[in-house]
């Protein structure tokens, strides 16, 4: 072969291998930039989160999450956003704790069921997860969790699967970042004002918040914001003086101090006159009324009480409650029954408007009335009271051993037997426990709406008397407002049958949604701060694991 013809050839195997290496070196680099935009869309593992400092102490394995991945064929959208998600966690559980559901858990699950019910988000129905988390949250007090049970390991990943699909599905894009969507369920142990600092001064470039599709969670945070100020300056006085010590000697620094309680929560204006006024009885009322007393203007020593609550104590409940919030349903639509155990208020709502409100009576700490959704579909007159085999056991055998005839002189009568235990009934009448008319929503805790013989505790602040069944003040009301719009159903007709002694179910041509839920602060349809009384607990609970020196 002639040199000059060699040469050229040489020349060209050369350049196409150059291009060759040039395309090739494009290509990786190309794949590179794609890796690592994806990357950056993946929070890093914070190895940071440890046993002593986590807010939850259980954690799993990481290649626990790649073999659910790959089982259940995840796509790579969904398959980041939790990878991230527990990274951002350092592999710790978010739905559950060591004694079964977290609060968060039940909290999401109440908003994923009212979806799946009223939403019509078929993606998000799941007839084994909804089995699952069936006989999970039936456990009312909790169950022992192992973290290397397979069932649970498959849950926890599945709820946290479904909450990524829910915030994809039914917030608008924009109002969630990914990182702030990892933090909806605590991760560590923080500092409350920091945490508190953090969330009123995020900025987001498009200018969209949370707080922009969820009212409620928006109120409080407008609310954080003001007691984070007061904690800044110092806090409120204490007040060292009992409500028999001001009413006999009214001392003059102590009256001063309780004018400036009051002005920092803005219950009255700013007054420094060293006496008991009709601006003082009208700072009174106003913080009666938000703190779930009648609003008489008078002093007491609870009251004293709650205003020596730290600021820095009321910023607490304001982060849990604001977490609570993050799974309310906001602005469902048609009508819905919200309960607020703490507040022992019923609230009818129609959309975003309020039909009515109602006092209630909840179950006393013990017999606690569970947070749930349900559907309202019955209502049944001159009910029977089928009484639960815990009071027989509890209340009512010992009473029969006392009185043989206990059960005639309570309008009562045996009709079986259940493992040893009479199957006792109360018959309809004026002295029934469920008094004249009960609303059924089925549910795994056996909970409704009854009427009740006794009236006088609605007269009382605080009114958490009941088994777990949620007793209504004003059931005729009730009734005649789900059944409106039912031609058999005049009012005459309802008071009829609620007298008539004789059982009869009625079953609501459309059924209505409730909610039952623990809120301890809230800001209401005027604008004010509500705190309520923890009388369950769950506050204590999720502040001492939710921050550092609690």
């Amino acid at each position: 072969m002639p040199i000059m013809i060699k040469t050229i050839i040489t020349t060209i195997v050369f350049l196409a291998f150059l291009s060759a290496c040039n395309s090739n070196t494009e290509s990786n680099s190309s794949s590179r930039k794609t890796n690592a935009e994806k990357d950056k869309k993946i929070t890093k593992r914070d190895f940071s989160i440890t046993n002593e400092n986590a807010y939850n102490n259980l954690f799993f394995d990481s290649m626990v999450l790649v073999k659910f991945i790959t089982d259940n064929k995840l796509d790579d959208s969904i398959s980041r956003r939790i990878t991230s998600f527990y990274n951002a966690r350092n592999y710790q559980f978010a739905w559950f704790t060591n004694n079964g559901l977290t609060e968060q858990a039940r909290g999401f699950w109440n908003m994923h069921n009212y979806q799946t019910s009223y939403g019509n988000d078929s993606v998000l129905k799941d007839k084994v997860l909804q089995k699952k988390m069936d006989g999970y949250t039936e456990e009312e007090e909790g169950f022992t969790v192992s973290v290397s049970d397979k069932n649970i390991q498959n849950t926890e990943l599945k709820l946290t699967q479904h909450f990524i699909i829910y915030s994809l599905n039914n917030i608008e894009d924009g109002y969630i970042k990914r990182k702030e969507m990892e933090r909806f369920i605590p991760r560590i142990k923080e500092d409350p004002l920091l945490l508190a600092d953090s969330l009123l001064t995020k900025k987001h470039k498009n200018n969209k918040y949370y707080e922009d599709v969820n009212t409620s969670y928006k109120l409080l945070k407008q609310q954080l914001e003001k007691y984070v100020a007061i904690a800044k300056q110092g806090g409120w006085p204490v007040i060292t003086a009992t409500a028999k010590q001001l009413k006999k000697g009214s001392p003059v620094s102590q009256i001063i101090a309780i004018k400036r309680r009051l002005s920092l929560t803005g219950d009255m204006v700013a007054d420094t006159t060293p006496v008991l006024n009709d601006a003082l009885a009208g700072g009174i009322k106003n913080f009666q009324t938000r703190y779930g007393y009648a609003p008489t203007g008078v002093l007491t020593d609870g009251l004293i009480k709650d205003m020596n609550v730290p600021v820095a104590s009321r910023i607490k409940l304001l982060l849990v409650n604001m977490g609570r919030m993050q799974w309310m349903i906001n602005e469902p639509k048609g009508k819905l029954i919200v309960v607020n155990i703490p507040e022992f208020i019923l609230h009818v709502k129609d959309g975003a408007d309020k039909v009515f409100d109602m006092n209630v009576v909840v179950g006393k700490e013990g017999h606690n009335t569970m947070m749930f959704t349900g559907n309202l579909n019955q209502v049944v007159f001159s009910p029977y009271w089928n009484v639960p085999q815990i009071i027989v056991k509890s209340e009512i055998l010992p009473a029969m051993k006392r009185n043989p005839k206990y059960l005639a002189t309570h309008n009562m009568e045996q009709t079986g037997n259940d493992d040893g235990l009479p199957v006792i009934r109360q018959l309809p009448g004026n002295d029934n426990a469920l008094g004249k008319v009960k609303f059924l929503f089925p549910n795994s805790f056996n909970i409704y709406f009854h009427d009740t013989p006794a009236k006088a505790l609605f007269d009382k602040d605080k009114r958490a008397y009941s088994h777990g069944c949620i007793r209504l003040s004003d059931p005729v009301k009730m009734a005649n407002y789900l059944l409106q719009g039912d031609a058999q159903w005049s009012p005459e007709s309802i008071e009829e049958a609620m007298n008539s002694g004789t059982e009869k179910y009625v079953k609501l041509q459309k059924p209505v949604p409730v909610l039952i839920t623990y809120y301890t602060a809230w800001v209401d349809e005027n604008g004010l701060l509500h705190f309520a009384d923890d009388i369950y607990g769950h506050d204590k609970a999720v502040i001492e694991k939710m921050f550092i020196n609690s």
